[in-house]
């Protein structure tokens, strides 16, 4: 197997079909991405098939607008035996000049399972190294608990749209 990142970058242009008649691009299209990118940096570090189980802390901060050069940013944060937490940051620039901008911020959680029985797997283990890594790591923790503890608040006062455990 190829050797193991813990960071992986797509690069590519918004396009007429991404975009909402505002002219920008639409959410649901940049949550796409996010999971593209993801789903590609956690196999790359698994070695295995992998599905996304959680999306914490989103935020849109910026527009992308048609024509930008989009760049998504998957960085590993934290394993646990089964999976892995990535920071992803998509920001966006006009190709002819200017500066990124950050648009949208997020943290994915991957689990590693068997492609036929959906089985989880365990991953190889991740420990951040410098002090960057180790603040997206607690990042990570406290987003995520603060995801749970929302799926805690929706179970308790709206059963119905709980998500099953």
């Amino acid at each position: 197997m190829a050797e193991r990142t813990h960071h992986l970058t797509l690069r590519f242009l918004a396009e007429p079909t991404d975009v909402n008649y505002g002219g920008k691009v639409h959410g649901g299209t940049v949550m796409k991405w996010i999971d593209q990118a993801g789903f590609a940096a956690a196999v790359g570090w698994s070695g295995h098939y992998c599905v996304t189980i959680a999306v914490g802390g989103i935020r849109f901060v910026a527009p992308i607008r048609i024509s930008d050069l989009v760049t998504v940013s998957a960085r590993l944060v934290r394993t646990g035996r089964t999976s892995m937490q990535f920071g992803v940051d998509v920001r966006a620039r006009d190709p002819m000049g200017g500066d990124d901008r950050l648009c949208t911020h997020c943290v994915i959680v991957f689990v590693a399972v068997d492609r036929d029985t959906g089985t989880p797997l365990e991953v190889p283990g991740w420990t951040p190294t410098s002090d960057a890594d180790l603040r997206l790591c607690e990042y990570a923790e406290k987003v995520m608990a603060l995801s749970k503890g929302i799926e805690d608040t929706v179970a308790r006062f709206a059963p119905d749209a709980a998500v099953p455990g």
